[in-house]
């Protein structure tokens, strides 16, 4: 059950429980937790919103000249950090970026998802989803920097002695419950030292807020086992990269109206328009829900990560599944997205993408229940199953081309956005890599 604190439960807290130190964080557009450490002593202050940020300073988020920030704190995701010390405490609150004036700054992602939830909310609609986030776990180098090295060779659901990362795993999920987390399950991934930790669904604003909570402690305590936890989409090559894959749903009165037993697949008509409304957008919101240059070494065939927008409830090669789940735990799940992704943005233009399925009633084409990855160029052609797209540099024009997903976003944040990320393609075409060196210096 979601706490809700008053401004008073929170001063109680920090004076009850030892609290020395307060860490008023947020998120810039790339998906980066920030934060500014006050003292219990400036807490009321900051509380009363008057808590003042350097705005120019955050990638993307303004000009000097208008640069003046204030942080709101969101009192109902106060939280003690159990890995600090347990005497002068330090707990954290996530916060909204607001102008001067206190209007919302529409350049913060969380106020970005707000909106879309605002949307839903109108249509009559909870957005609920739970993400599946994967990570793997490292060996730092003898001055503490992260390595892609590991000594481990255990594969999917093995378990010690062959998963060296078991008892950081563990470790892992007892603070995360500490923290309130509901962990519903953790495993080995496929890969080697590649690892899944997942947790309840929420609401999507406490769902976006615990993700960023998640990464934070999932690197925090990997660090304390002398381990470097990554969210890089494709560390290695030849193995499996990783993903966040996010299943959906929408409740209405708090029953889920994804479901209808009538269905042959379980869905009602509003779960196939969303996934109509997904499809119709996908291309244009990848370089939200994959926006670096590796999260597309990740998509492609022979690692299990989808490549084509389709969706089936009996395959897991398209890009939407349907769980066997059922009733009430009836969800879609999109595959593409890894943890990467900045979620309050990529929550935002799912739920949005749905919703336009939803109100302009956008049908899906038919299902595609066999492996895409083996079908010829004819094949998929004859289905008019398309690609998503299979570089950023793609995805970014994809992005730039729909209008709908700019909209979502905010003129703000697409215009700033865009630019760095063609910025972060051209920094990336202009290298040369060891693969092109050992493949063509001695045949040229």
């Amino acid at each position: 059950m979601k706490q809700h604190y008053t401004k008073q439960d929170v001063l109680d807290l920090v004076r009850d429980e030892d609290v020395e130190f307060i860490r008023l964080q947020f998120t810039d557009i790339f998906g980066c937790l920030k934060n500014m450490a006050i003292t219990a002593s400036q807490l009321e202050k900051a509380l009363d919103n008057k808590c003042m940020f350097d705005g120019s300073s955050i990638e993307g988020f303004v000009r000097i000249e208008e640069s003046d920030m204030y942080l709101h704190p969101d009192l109902d995701t106060f939280t003690i950090f159990p890995w600090r010390p347990q005497q002068g405490k330090v707990a954290r609150l996530i916060c909204d970026v607001c102008r001067p004036n206190g209007e919302p700054f529409e350049g913060d992602p969380r106020y970005i998802l707000k909106r879309a939830i605002g949307e839903a909310a109108q249509l009559g609609y909870t957005f609920e989803v739970g993400p599946e986030c994967e990570f793997f776990l490292f060996h730092t180098d003898e001055n503490g920097l992260p390595t892609t090295i590991t000594h481990e060779q255990a594969g999917y659901f093995d378990l010690g002695p062959l998963d060296l990362g078991e008892n950081a795993r563990r470790d892992m999920v007892l603070t995360l419950e500490d923290m309130g987390f509901v962990i519903e399950s953790s495993h080995h991934e496929v890969a080697p030292a590649q690892h899944e930790i997942d947790f309840k669904y929420d609401e999507a604003l406490a769902t976006a807020d615990n993700i960023m909570t998640f990464k934070l402690a999932v690197r925090t305590i990997a660090k304390r086992h002398g381990l470097h936890a990554t969210f890089m989409p494709k560390p290695k090559f030849g193995v499996n990269g990783s993903g966040m894959h996010i299943n959906m749903s929408l409740a209405r009165d708090g029953k889920n109206i994804f479901a209808d037993s009538a269905d042959q697949n379980g869905l009602s008509k509003e779960a196939y328009f969303f996934i109509g409304g997904i499809m119709k957008h996908m291309k244009g919101m990848t370089a939200i829900t994959n926006p670096l240059v590796n999260s597309y070494k990740r998509l492609v065939p022979g690692y299990e990560a989808p490549a084509y927008i389709a969706w089936s409830s009996t395959n897991r090669s398209p890009l939407i599944r349907i769980p066997a789940s059922c009733g009430e735990e009836t969800r879609i799940e999109l595959r593409c997205p890894d943890s990467s992704a900045n979620p309050y943005l990529a929550l935002a233009v799912c739920l949005r993408a749905g919703l336009d399925g939803i109100v302009n009633q956008i049908m899906p084409p038919k299902s595609v229940d066999c492996n895409i990855f083996a079908m010829t160029e004819q094949e998929k052609a004859q289905r008019g199953i398309e690609a998503i797209p299979g570089t950023l540099q793609e995805a970014v024009g994809e992005l730039e081309r729909d209008e709908f997903v700019r909209e979502v976003l905010g003129e703000h944040v697409c215009a700033k956005y865009i630019e760095a990320k063609k910025e972060e393609w051209s920094a990336y075409r202009s290298q040369v890599t060891q693969w092109e060196i050992d493949r063509y210096l001695n045949q040229f």
